[in-house]
């Protein structure tokens, strides 16, 4: 974690944190939740920069790392690492090796994670790295309120100083505050498999793994100047921003020399002829030219054009399909074929909007069902057409919906079998966040 606005500000603000970077091990899993509750707390009133990063943990013995990419480009090179990483193990895991990571190392701003035992191998790696990445290498310290952590602290200062990777202060939380630790000790047991009682070490040694005022960080790192401020030079030169990621659409359906909203009007007005069977009224050429006109001023026509491609392709085959969902409310998707019913038939202004508007300030989803027999072949043909390095089936973050969270806790705590399924049965449905 990462904590800026310390030392510089704190006599303005000293309870004042600026910057919260998140590190998932070898995932970008919950940045996008950081990033949403970063936009809540501003429009709140409350500016907070979320940092996005990710600990890498390697399976060739190098010393783990918090990579944080300093711009757009080394994001692009960081996700391809762990795309790399996770194609290469079994599902849910991630294998990486050092010589994985120099290659897309440009751009990522590094914080060398030192292990619990200080030997000579830790010092060369450390050197080795601060060589290899010049200039873009700390060595993260962090408080562990043990009775050696001032020596330690000191042992990581001098090897700071003599491998060139300056001291930067850390503070490896894993909650916001305090009163959290007992839900991050069920969480242990949880992963371990194992209950309360039985967890023993595998659980941390006290509650302090929680975030901490940047006032507090100067006072616990008061012995080792510069650490603190370090993370304010970290956070400054991170530029990237999850809110500068935007959609990247295939030009494949572009037929060359031509341009992509042109290609689109024409197949649009093609169609039409063919699907308004009794011609086109005044009404359908206003609906369609004003469908058009916000699509190309949304920079949105290569969407269109991609999944007209695909439902092409597959009615080519005698593949069953059909679009479902708010693209039913297009003109535009009427009239290549993605939807089946005549939007123009009633007053769908409204509708419409729910599909795409400039309010929304996002681009439509456009649902398409294909018959699940030959459903695979579709996909192959989405794979051979736009190439397996840009086309992937999506992958979702499962989250504990009440009830199941109520039989993994009931476990940990030791409860039975019999009590956990009565606790759960009190929960009616998988949704919501209350347990009576």
């Amino acid at each position: 974690l990462v904590h800026a606005g310390v030392e510089r500000e704190i006599h303005v603000a000293p309870d004042l944190i600026e910057a919260i970077g998140i590190c998932d091990r070898n995932s970008l899993a919950g940045v996008v939740r950081a990033w949403s509750a970063k936009k809540d707390l501003k429009e709140g009133g409350s500016a907070i920069r979320d940092l996005t990063g990710c600990r890498l943990d390697f399976a060739d013995g190098a010393p783990s790392l918090l990579v944080y990419p300093s711009d757009r480009e080394a994001y692009g090179r960081l996700t391809r690492l762990l795309t790399m990483g996770q194609r290469a193990a079994r599902k849910g895991e991630c294998e990486l090796r050092w010589s994985d990571f120099t290659d897309h190392a440009e751009g990522q701003l590094v914080l060398v994670v030192p292990p619990d035992r200080l030997d000579e191998t830790f010092e060369e790696d450390l050197k080795r790295i601060a060589g290899e990445l010049s200039g873009d290498v700390w060595l993260a310290a962090a408080r562990r309120y043990g009775s050696r952590d001032l020596k330690r602290l000191s042992q990581l200062a001098d090897l700071a100083r003599s491998c060139g990777a300056p001291m930067v202060a850390t503070n490896e939380v894993l909650y916001h505050h305090p009163k959290r630790r007992a839900l991050q000790d069920v969480l242990t047991c949880i992963r371990e498999t194992c209950t309360i009682q039985e967890a023993g070490l595998r659980l941390e040694a006290n509650a302090e793994r929680h975030l901490k005022s940047p006032a507090e960080m100067a006072r616990l790192f008061a012995k080792f100047p510069g650490a603190v401020e370090h993370s304010v030079e970290i956070a400054e030169r991170i530029t990237f921003d999850l809110g500068q990621l935007r959609y990247e659409y295939p030009d494949e359906p572009v037929p060359p020399g031509d341009t992509a909203i042109h290609h689109l009007r024409r197949l649009t007005w093609q169609g039409a002829q063919t699907r308004f069977e009794k011609g086109l009224r005044q009404k359908e050429r206003r609906t369609i030219k004003r469908e058009l006109d916000l699509i190309e001023k949304l920079k949105v026509p290569n969407y269109f054009l991609t999944v007209h491609d695909i439902v092409r392709w597959a009615r080519e085959q005698d593949i069953l399909c059909q679009g479902r969902g708010s693209a039913a409310n297009s003109c535009v998707c009427f009239c290549l074929g993605v939807t089946a019913v005549d939007p123009t038939k009633e007053d769908q202004d409204l509708l419409f909007s729910r599909f795409l508007s400039e309010e929304r300030g996002e681009p439509p989803d456009i649902d398409v069902d294909f018959e699940h027999e030959r459903r695979e072949e579709v996909m192959q043909y989405v794979y051979g057409r736009y190439g397996r390095h840009r086309a992937a089936i999506v992958a979702t973050v499962i989250h504990y919906r009440p009830r199941m969270a109520i039989r993994q806790v009931g476990k940990a705590l030791g409860l039975t079998e019999d009590i956990t399924a009565a606790l759960a049965n009190t929960v009616w449905g998988s949704w919501g966040d209350n347990v009576p």
